[in-house]
């Protein structure tokens, strides 16, 4: 079988697996659906750990596979690229997909969706990895809207949930508004280099560099800037960076695989991983570069602030999902690609078992999702209790695990860089050092650790403050939580397994691939850095001894200390003196709502977006349908014509001498204005 067939495997078997789990979906049992589909799954990674060792060898890939048709000189065709980058993120996807599969037969056993499930996650998959192997803008912005369109189907996959419905739509919507600047994007693309061909438009980026474009008259703007920021628009859609973030706390709404495969490795980092292929264009603008930086710093840390006041297990994850995506797009605005994607890398494990951990946990409490109601659960389930650990310890980037290599990296990149806005970043990712490590051990200590709180009722303000709007609890299909007396218990080995099987990249994978990956060129020609203008990753080259030297050092570095400060501190205030965290949201009340209400960014969208849309709406149907076109066009001519015929009648009498008189008359007028002119 040779390589191009290989490559048309990759996407096409997840995509059977999908086709017969879904249009068979009432008729076949389920271990049918769930078969197909891990067996495609499983049959992609194969595949793509074949084509790996092919792209090591030095065999890389970039071409057409079928044109689909031509229009003006542009083609659309699908065509794969299959080079470092791509085969990286094929891995990453297709080995993430596969435990989310296995996972999914313990977690979605009770529910009666399980085979459509189980074909959304697969079509998810699919259109993932034909995003990924794109080599043209058509093909890429197919995979960029069919994951949205999946992440809808998924998040609102408990269709008769109100907030899930809520949170669907809203995903969808803030998508479209990054798609739109995404679609903008491609267009000045197709406009300006006549071709929708990344090697083709880079081959031109240089004479692209020199052009200008003026949006407002008067002020000429460099089109590449333009062009960057509106593909980065699109990404700040996909990978939730501030202001089109709002989607992903509420896409929590879904069941739990699905944020694990979605929100934490796949679909988040489409924006990452396009912005890293679109690197030799960013390049060139600095503009450009300091928006994403300022962007991404903004997000590392505010979003942060946010995982510090929730109280359902998923929204911590959550937030700290947007958080280290914030890191990613630091990394990227100071043209450490290779960072990003090495972070992107190791985060997709770790995040993938937090989220998993999360479910497992859910799993034991009978589906409740509250931490206030937990605690104490390591001696009930052992094995999520120790893969949670190594997953919350890579993520606050503990020395020798994974996370740490990829983040204090992107730390230490910031710190030599110059761009614009820089010094800012460097307090965003410095700071949010400590808040990552404060939250999650937060959660950590919440659920596993501390006196045993469930099967009991609440009593607490704070408690009763949250019922008013954490409409989680009055929704009954799910949420039931322990029975008093009952005993959470270890999930079954469907789940079990995933976790272990992630948490041994989670642990070990930063520490072999850091080298090759940052420091060898690993990426080769597929990732470009103007090295004279953005030296921060061959500085970082020179300094690095290894592995095991780094996380030496990395012990005696601030960031360690930081993330050491968090843990403490998460530890005295919810194991030593678990009253304190009352106490002083009391005292900071002002703060605490702010927090709360999530800095009031979807208040904003409510009144001012969605609000001003219905105002809009309302007047064109009011003032334009009503008025306008009812009124005056449709009925108005109606009323014209009625008008007119009662005039002509009165001429129509019968009557010869009138018609006589009537002829005179108008030849008179008609004469009368010849003669005048």
């Amino acid at each position: 079988m040779d390589m191009k067939s290989l490559y048309l495997v990759v996407p096409l078997a997840p995509l059977a697996g999908a086709i017969i789990a879904g249009l068979f979906c009432r008729v076949i049992p389920r271990w049918v659906a769930h078969t197909a589909t891990i067996l495609g799954v499983a049959v992609s990674l194969l595949a793509s750990w074949q084509i790996y060792q092919d792209v090591q060898a030095g065999n890389t890939f970039d071409g057409t596979v079928y044109t689909w048709m031509e229009a003006g000189g542009l083609k659309f065709e699908v065509g794969f690229l299959i080079d470092k980058l791509t085969v990286m993120m094929m891995l990453v996807v297709t080995s993430v997909s596969l435990m989310v599969h296995i996972y999914t037969i313990g977690y979605m056993a009770e529910d009666d969706g399980y085979n459509r499930f189980f074909s959304y996650i697969s079509l998810f998959t699919f259109s993932m990895l034909m995003l990924v192997m794109s080599n043209n803008f058509v093909q890429l912005f197919f995979g960029w809207e069919a994951v949205g369109l999946v992440s809808y189907l998924l998040i609102g996959f408990w269709y008769t949930r109100p907030t899930a419905i809520y949170a669907n739509l809203k995903a969808f919507l803030v998508n479209r508004v990054g798609d739109f600047g995404f679609l903008l994007g491609i267009g000045l693309i197709a406009a300006y280099a006549g071709s929708l061909n990344y090697a083709d438009v880079f081959a031109k980026s240089k004479d692209l560099a020199n052009l200008t474009m003026e949006l407002i008259p008067g002020s000429p703007w460099m089109l590449i800037t333009v062009i960057c920021i509106c593909l980065f628009v699109g990404a700040m859609g996909k990978s939730a960076q501030v202001p089109l973030h709002v989607w992903l706390p509420d896409s929590m709404e879904g069941p739990t695989p699905i944020s694990a495969l979605i929100h934490a490795a796949t679909m988040v980092t489409a924006g990452i991983f396009m912005v890293t292929r679109m690197s030799p264009l960013f390049e060139l603008s600095q503009t450009a570069l300091s928006f994403v930086l300022v962007i991404g710093a903004t997000t590392a840390l505010f979003m942060g602030f946010l995982g510090i006041v929730q109280n359902d297990v998923k929204r911590v994850v959550a937030y700290s999902t947007l958080s280290q995506l914030g890191y990613m797009t630091v990394a990227l605005g100071v043209s450490a690609y290779s960072a990003a994607v090495f972070h992107l890398m190791t985060h997709a494990f770790f995040k993938a078992l937090l989220f998993l951990g999360a479910g497992s946990v859910i799993i034991g409490m009978h589906h409740d999702q509250d931490m206030r109601n937990m605690g104490g659960l390591w001696k009930y389930m052992p094995i999520t209790w120790i893969t949670s650990l190594v997953g919350s310890l890579a993520l606050i980037g503990f020395p020798f695990l994974s996370g740490f290599y990829s983040k204090d990296t992107i730390i230490e990149a910031v710190a030599l860089s110059h761009v614009p806005g820089a010094g800012y970043a460097y307090f965003c990712v410095i700071v949010g050092v400590f808040v990552t490590a404060f939250y999650s051990f937060r959660m950590y200590f919440m659920v596993f650790h501390g006196k045993e709180r469930f099967g009991q009722a609440h009593g607490d303000a704070a408690h009763d403050d949250h019922a008013a709007h954490d409409e989680h609890h009055d929704d009954d299909h799910h949420h039931h939580g322990l029975a008093p007396g009952q005993k959470p218990h270890e999930s079954p080995w469907v789940v079990w397994l995933p976790l272990v099987l992630l948490a041994i990249p989670s642990a070990a994978i930063g520490y072999f691939t850091i080298e090759p990956m940052l420091f060898r060129d690993w990426f080769g020609s597929s990732v470009f850095i103007d090295a004279t203008q953005h030296p921060a990753m061959s500085e970082l080259a020179e300094e690095f001894h290894g592995p095991v030297a780094m996380a030496l050092h990395g012990v005696t570095a601030l960031p360690f200390f930081l993330a050491m400060g968090g843990v403490v501190l998460a530890w005295l205030l919810y194991l030593v003196m678990p009253g304190v965290p009352g106490k002083i949201q009391k005292m900071v009340r002002p703060i605490y709502t702010l927090l709360d209400n999530k800095y009031y960014f979807d208040r904003f969208n409510e009144i001012f977006f969605a609000a001003g849309a219905r105002l809009i709406g309302r007047g064109l149907w009011k003032g334009g349908d009503q008025i306008l076109i009812d009124g005056v066009a449709v009925n108005g001519s109606a009323r014209m014509v009625g008008w007119v015929a009662q005039i002509t009648r009165l001429f129509q009498s019968g009557h010869i001498y009138q018609y006589a008189f009537a002829m005179i008359i108008g030849v008179f007028i008609l004469l009368t204005f010849y003669n005048r002119g």
